[in-house]
């Protein structure tokens, strides 16, 4: 089995910053491309940012210039750094990895996701 584990979220005013983490473990022989949706109530699922294993990066032009992602291959972790937030990126953040388990699947795996809330 694989697990990711999402960690940051959190209450915070237009403007200010938040980092997320994601932790992936369990069966995992290698990870792939990794990312950051997001929903927010009454709207569909939407990417936010995903970088793929040679680090090239792909954003939503709504975060372009506010957010970043990283990753570290030796952790199993990616990380979401979001600065000048605005209350339009209120949402549950959640995180994804494709990974080549131990047994020789590949597919993708999915967080539960963790609340971002921004007042105005």
């Amino acid at each position: 089995q694989v697990q990711l584990v999402e960690s940051g979220g959190g209450l915070v005013q237009a403007g200010g910053s938040l980092r997320l983490s994601c932790a992936a473990s369990g069966s995992i022989l290698r990870i792939n491309g990794m990312g950051w949706y997001r929903q927010a109530p009454g709207k569909q699922r939407e990417l936010v940012a995903r970088t793929a294993s040679d680090g090239t990066t792909t954003y939503a032009d709504s975060v372009k210039g506010r957010f970043t992602i990283s990753r570290d291959n030796a952790k199993n972790m990616v990380y979401l750094q979001m600065n000048s937030l605005k209350p339009e990126d209120t949402a549950v953040y959640v995180c994804n990895a494709d990974v080549r388990t131990t047994w020789g699947q590949e597919r993708r795996y999915w967080g539960q996701g963790t609340q971002v809330t921004v007042s105005s």
